[in-house]
């Protein structure tokens, strides 16, 4: 493969995002199973061209003109109304009706089927290139959506999952989840909306909202305490609780939005929830259980648009760098940023691979049950939520010096793509509360036992000669991962929760490095191409491995040997890479 010319393009915009990403297209190709496959890579072509040509654009006015609520009418009448920039009902049309959120649960025409919800997860990628603020709604579209196929029962709640995955705009209805209170913030189990039984399965809630992105949404699911149920999570149960009931407004006041620092094109604001009409889902007082499956999903979705943030901001940096000459060079032909942009790119790469394959195990216990996958999963996903959004906000922030004072200012996209960015490691569970989730999924499911299987299913896989030294080095990573989680599990509470992050990044490093290791031998395999071996050997040195002196004194020219292969998507050649390698003493 040649290597791309970025210095063709002006900006990151009125291009295919999915044509010019060549390692989303690689992911998409390894979890999509074949028989899915041509349809999906169809539709995200013709998606990642909407986005680049449209989206993008509607985007970057949308900020600037976010939404406005108005609360009451002019008479003093609760009205609720939050006012949209035309361009965001453009957005929507274009993106559901692409089959954003419903051609996950539903055979899309001309299929028998739906596909997996990887596909899902990659149209919010791309949707996330140019919006990841729509992304939001668009993903808990897709999480109550999810909740109810599985628990909703009865006719209401039948109509509301059919509108929640239609196509069309005059059908569709967007998703919400209301979980924040003030008094108890991630602590959900400290909720204290009360729900009142009516009859049948409509219920009355009363309380307050704090966090309530979406506001407005006509199928938001929200958490509350029924009388004389138990305190914390065991005592909530689940609502969906509308935006209008039988053609009104539903007894609820949207008091204010939030003035955010990024976002802007989802609105978050308050709600105090005033006798209004909610349909149980499910079981009484099983409420937070069924939540969690939509927010498994949600972070992915998290973890989705964190990448694909990564990938807008790269995309715009290497563009930059091929086009802004400096002392009478493109700045990409400098070492110091040949290096930058390589280790970006690897970031990006190792971010994306975990990420699609979190979600592709989540989507085999989606579709099959599988129990090994459940737990797998456990594991897997809070991990991608909290590793790929700080390493969005640090991608951002990188690429905005990279555009010096140009990408500081609002006329350049990243100056709304590190705003954005910012949210991401807060939405759906900080670090800490991710941290923790880990630990109960190794203490309770076992989670440990899938993951290093895992990791050296990944291992074993690779069998090239150029992949040897990379595997060596994983391979004692691993053994140590598996003395820290052993350590961990016999060790106190607290000393566990003090070390719960460290454990949370070890296991991104070493199952990111065996999965891209495996990709390699793939890669290898079936298109006699190493360029994933550099980048899983560049991973691997960079996160588990020490260096003396910081590794000054290495003789490391990695960045300067490899930048078109790594940066620009050159093919390797196995072979040269074994002729370039230092012979044995």
């Amino acid at each position: 493969m040649d290597p791309i010319d970025y210095g063709r393009f002006e900006d990151g915009r009125h291009v295919n995002y999915y044509d010019l990403d060549y390692t989303i297209r690689r992911e998409v190709a390894r979890v999509t199973p074949r028989t899915d496959y041509d349809w999906a890579d169809e539709q995200l072509r013709s998606f990642g061209q909407v986005v680049g040509d449209t989206i993008a654009d509607n985007a970057d006015l949308i900020d600037e003109h976010g939404p406005i609520l108005h609360t009451y009418d002019r008479d003093g009448e609760v009205r609720n109304f939050v006012e949209y920039h035309p361009k965001q009902f453009e957005n929507e049309r274009l993106a559901y009706g692409a089959g954003i959120v419903s051609d996950s649960f539903e055979a899309p025409p001309g299929r028998d089927d739906p596909l997996p919800l990887t596909h899902h997860l990659a149209m919010e990628y791309l949707l996330s290139y140019a919006d990841p603020g729509f992304t939001c709604p668009v993903s808990m579209t897709a999480g109550t959506a999810l909740v109810l196929d599985k628990y909703g029962e009865g006719e209401v709640l039948q109509e509301y999952y059919e509108r929640l995955v239609a196509r069309d705009g005059e059908e569709n209805i967007e998703g919400a989840m209301f979980l924040t209170e003030k008094q108890g913030g991630s602590d959900v189990g400290a909720n204290e909306t009360i729900a009142e039984h009516v009859e049948g399965d409509r219920y009355e809630l009363t309380g307050e909202k704090w966090f309530c992105s979406n506001i407005d949404a006509e199928g938001t699911l929200a958490l509350a305490r029924t009388p004389d149920a138990p305190e914390g999570t065991k005592g909530l149960s689940l609502f969906l609780v509308p935006h209008t009931v039988d053609g009104e407004l539903n007894s609820q006041l949207y008091r204010r939005l939030k003035d955010k620092l990024g976002t802007i094109s989802v609105p978050t604001g308050e709600v105090e929830l005033q006798g209004a009409t909610g349909y149980l889902v499910g079981e009484e007082q099983r409420g937070f259980k069924y939540m969690t499956d939509m927010l498994n999903l949600e972070r992915l979705s998290n973890a989705s648009a964190s990448v694909a943030i990564m990938g807008r901001c790269l995309l715009e940096a290497k563009i930059h760098a091929a086009n802004r000459e400096a002392f009478g060079s493109p700045i990409q032909e400098y070492p110091l940023m040949k290096r930058d942009l390589v280790d970006m790119a690897v970031d990006h790469e190792a971010a994306v691979a975990y990420t699609f394959e979190a979600g592709r195990v989540l989507s085999r216990r989606e579709r099959d049950g599988d129990e090994d996958a459940y737990r797998l999963m456990r594991v897997l996903v809070p991990i991608a939520k909290s590793r790929t959004a700080r390493m969005s906000v640090d991608t951002a922030s990188y690429a905005m010096e990279i555009l010096g004072g140009n990408g500081y200012v609002k006329d350049f996209v990243t100056h709304r793509l590190l705003r954005d960015a910012q949210v991401l490691p807060i939405w759906e569970g900080t670090s800490n509360i991710l941290a923790l989730d880990v630990l109960r999924a190794l203490d309770r499911e076992d989670a440990h036992e899938p993951l290093l299987e895992a990791i050296q299913s990944n291992l074993d896989a690779a069998e090239h000669p150029v992949l040897a030294d990379t595997k060596e080095s994983i391979q004692a990573a691993s053994a140590d991962l598996g003395a820290a989680l052993a350590t961990l599990a016999t060790e106190d509470g607290e000393y566990a929760q003090l070390q719960a992050k460290e454990l949370a990044d070890y296991i991104f490093d070493v199952f990111t490095g065996s999965l891209l290791l495996a990709e390699a031998q793939s890669q290898i395999d079936e298109a006699d191409d190493a360029r994933l071996a550099l980048v899983a050997e560049r991973f691997v040195d960079r996160h588990l491995r020490e260096h003396d002196s910081r590794g000054i004194t290495s003789g490391d020219r990695f960045a300067l040997e490899h930048f078109d292969a790594v940066v620009r998507y050159e093919s390797v050649d196995p072979e040269t890479l074994l002729e370039s390698a230092p012979a044995d003493d």
